[in-house]
């Protein structure tokens, strides 16, 4: 899969993050992610490949746009067998967020990205569109961290792993007033906590990475880019997991349903028989072979986002692949209008 889909895959994410980035600093989080997500679309649909998206926009009568279920690729299409032969392609399952962190492009801020993961059919848990409590730490404590224990607890054992004072980590958490509790306990354990509006795939990832002054990601975001940072994990070795939050009294802020009873009967229409297990990074993205890749829009710690010069632009992009357990940065000079003037620095 990495063989064949890899460049294009790539290719996928550039786009859509050269689309948003253009919109970048204009304040229209909504506009930012629509040119990403036509982006992203028009580029799967030119690859070799027989594609479902199961996270996406939404279903399709509420969000007409990379909605779940939609399938993708030029062998999906109704034509296909003019170009390709579709019996004889691996079905693929595709999990998306054009614009991962709409606010943070639309407002300048860090940290924005186009991310996607892919694996074969019933690779990617298909994540309702709920929220999630998540725990993310680096390899290094991966197994020995719990979500079901106290941020306390999971600090001490964190500092034990990483061979850190508490005082030394960096714990991840998104600004809702559902955190406040958390925030408090995470500070008064020790640790520095790191505020972010948006963007909590691009913080679970900088914990896979040495060197990000990331330590952990806690608290509870959404569930489809849940399932996203743990592809990426999963293929980098660390720790992740996860629990379906369907209480809309915990959330606080944000949609999730019509009631408690009525969000525990979706789950239950959709196989979830145990709504408050907890899932890790092996469950949520179980297919024999994941690949997870992300394109910058706006600068983060890993990779800088799009750049444009006269006549191009310039990306950089994370793939992370299980298949052949490596993680690349792509630096790429997209070449639009003649003359071609390349910037290197």
């Amino acid at each position: 899969m990495e063989n064949t889909l890899g460049l294009e895959i790539i290719e996928v994410v550039e786009q859509a993050a050269i689309a948003s980035a253009r919109l970048m600093g204009k304040g229209d989080k909504n506009e930012a992610d629509r040119v990403a997500v036509e982006a992203m679309r028009e580029r799967m649909n030119k690859i070799h490949m027989r594609g479902r998206i199961v996270i996406g926009e939404g279903e399709r009568d509420e969000a007409p746009m990379l909605y779940i279920g939609e399938e993708v690729g030029i062998c999906t299409q109704p034509d296909a067998k003019t170009f390709c032969n579709p019996d004889e392609l691996v079905e693929i399952d595709i999990a998306v967020d054009p614009c991962e962190g709409t606010n943070l492009c639309a407002y300048g801020q860090p940290g924005s990205m186009a991310v996607l993961a892919i694996s074969e059919k019933g690779g990617l848990f298909a994540a309702p569109d709920f929220y999630m409590r998540k725990l993310a730490a680096p390899p290094a404590a991966k197994g020995h961290v719990d979500i079901t224990k106290s941020a306390t607890e999971n600090l001490k054992i964190l500092s034990e792993c990483l061979d850190r004072s508490i005082d030394e980590l960096v714990v991840v958490v998104m600004e809702r007033d559902r955190h406040d509790d958390l925030i408090k306990e995470i500070r008064e354990a020790g640790a520095r906590v790191q505020l972010i509006s948006d963007g909590d795939v691009g913080a679970a990832i900088n914990c896979g990475f040495a060197g990000t002054n990331i330590h952990a990601l806690m608290g509870i975001g959404a569930a489809p880019e849940g399932v996203i940072s743990a592809a990426a994990m999963r293929c980098l070795g660390g720790h992740f997991q996860g629990q379906l939050i369907y209480d809309p009294a915990v959330v606080k802020t944000g949609l999730i349903g019509e009631s408690k009873e009525a969000n525990i009967a979706r789950l239950q229409e959709m196989g979830i028989t145990d709504p408050d297990k907890v899932y890790n990074a092996d469950e949520l993205a179980s297919g024999k072979d994941v690949l997870f890749a992300g394109a910058g829009i706006t600068s983060g710690n890993l990779m800088k986002g799009v750049s444009f010069f006269k006549g191009g632009a310039r990306t950089q992009t994370l793939v992370i692949s299980s298949q052949s357990k490596t993680a690349r940065f792509v630096d790429t000079i997209h070449m639009f209008d003649q003359p071609h003037v390349i910037q290197l620095h």
